[in-house]
C-alpha cells in the first residue's frame, strides 16, 4: 500500500524539491502487479519482489508486462533513432552469469522508456 502523494513524489522530476526516489522492493513490486495487470495471473505461489533491482531485471519486467517480442523492442529503439541488432539485444535478457550476458547500461534503457512513451503516449 502506498499513498498518492507518495506516487506523485515518485513521479516527480529528480530536481524537484518533493522528489523521492522509488526503492527498489516497491519499484519490483509495482513492476509485478504491472505483470498481473496486463498478462494475468500466474499459476502458483505470487512471486515475491526483487529486493535488488538493474537495468536489465527491469527491461525484462516491462518486455512481459507490455508483451513485447524482440523484434518488437528493437523498433522501438528505432523509433528514437538507437540502432542495435537482435543479439545485443538478447544480451540483456541473459543470466548474469553466463558468457554473453551484457548489462543493459542507462543510455540504453533510457532510449528505451523514450521510445515507450513514444509509442504508447502520443
Amino acid at each position: 500500500e502506498v499513498s498518492r502523494a507518495q506516487v506523485s513524489n515518485w513521479l516527480k522530476k529528480d530536481d524537484d524539491d518533493s522528489f523521492i526516489e522509488i526503492d527498489d522492493v516497491s519499484l519490483a513490486s509495482f513492476l509485478n502487479g504491472f505483470i498481473i495487470k496486463r498478462r494475468g495471473k500466474r499459476d502458483g505461489p505470487e512471486r515475491k519482489p526483487e529486493t535488488v533491482l538493474n537495468n536489465n531485471i527491469i527491461l525484462r519486467k516491462l518486455k512481459i508486462a507490455l508483451d513485447l517480442k524482440d523484434v518488437d523492442v528493437l523498433s522501438i529503439m528505432e523509433g528514437v533513432d538507437f540502432r542495435m541488432s537482435k543479439h545485443e539485444l538478447s544480451a540483456f535478457f541473459r543470466k548474469e552469469g553466463q558468457r554473453q550476458y551484457r548489462a543493459c547500461k542507462d543510455q540504453i534503457f533510457r532510449n528505451f522508456l523514450m521510445g515507450v512513451q513514444k509509442k504508447y503516449r502520443p
